[in-house]
């Protein structure tokens, strides 16, 4: 029996993605909904998202809209997320969250909530950016020790965290790989004088501009060579798709922190 979907924050542009992709993949989505006292209350989903009509109001977050789906999408911010994820675990609903930004405190509650929840997290829902995890931890076990390594990363202007939660990943990602603590050695901004740059350290680059979707490069800059891997993302499609593969995995599962790494069946990262 294929499982019902809720998505939190519609409007927004991710919402719409998922909306989108949901429609074209005959996906059940039973609930969506926004922010208490939106004009947008009422608005068929569809025609919000520019898919056509869904047949799908949409209802303000409450009790009573999150008892209409099984499995809910959460794409908004750290904050709104937050209640969100009170209100699936009052009533025992799983979550994909695909929100970044996050503190440690914040994260603890997502934690503590898949205890009694069955939760996905990922600072990225892309099959590609996921595959991209695996890669760069084994460049960084090859040539980690003595390639400069950097992460460049690009969005669109109206991304509000930086350096983005894909490029955090990354780095630690690659940090575990080469027995570093991110924390320690990360470096996020140069300027002036600096002199020259130690090699352990992992710089970080942010790029904000127009409607870049997502670009993210790990570079292994050593004398006489170096490896770049990137991936670039050309629509937001990309993360719907990843997002709503793993709420159709997650339906069923006892409640628990699951990674994307499990629902695309691939190892779990060292």
């Amino acid at each position: 029996m294929m499982t019902s979907i809720g998505i939190f924050g519609a409007n927004g542009r991710m919402g719409r993605a998922l909306l989108n992709v949901a429609k074209e993949q005959a996906l059940t989505v039973t609930a969506a909904t926004v922010r208490s006292g939106s004009t947008l209350v009422g608005v068929d989903a569809g025609e919000l998202a520019g898919c056509g009509t869904f047949g799908l109001p949409l209802a303000e977050t409450s009790v009573d809209a999150v008892r209409n789906a099984a499995v809910w999408i959460d794409f908004t911010m750290p904050e709104p997320m937050l209640s969100h994820l009170q209100l699936c675990v009052a009533e025992g609903k799983a979550m994909i969250i695909g929100v970044t930004g996050l503190t440690d405190a914040q994260y603890a509650e997502i934690q503590a909530a898949s205890k009694h929840i069955p939760i996905v997290w990922a600072p990225n829902m892309s099959v590609g950016v996921n595959l991209m995890l695996h890669l760069a931890q084994t460049a960084a076990k090859v040539m980690g020790n003595t390639a400069d390594i950097e992460i460049i990363e690009a969005h669109h202007r109206f991304k509000k965290d930086s350096p983005s939660g894909t490029a955090m990943a990354i780095g630690a990602s690659i940090a575990r790989s080469v027995n570093r603590d991110l924390n320690e050695v990360a470096v996020y901004g140069r300027e002036g004088m600096i002199g020259e740059r130690p090699q352990h350290t992992i710089g970080f680059a942010t790029v904000r501009g127009g409607d870049i979707i997502g670009d993210h490069t790990a570079l292994f800059a050593d004398l006489g060579e170096r490896l770049e891997i990137t991936h670039k993302a050309s629509s937001r499609n990309t993360f719907a798709q990843g997002a709503l593969r793993a709420a159709l995995w997650l339906q069923n599962k006892q409640p628990g922190l699951y990674t994307m790494q499990q629902v695309l069946g691939l190892p779990e990262l060292a």
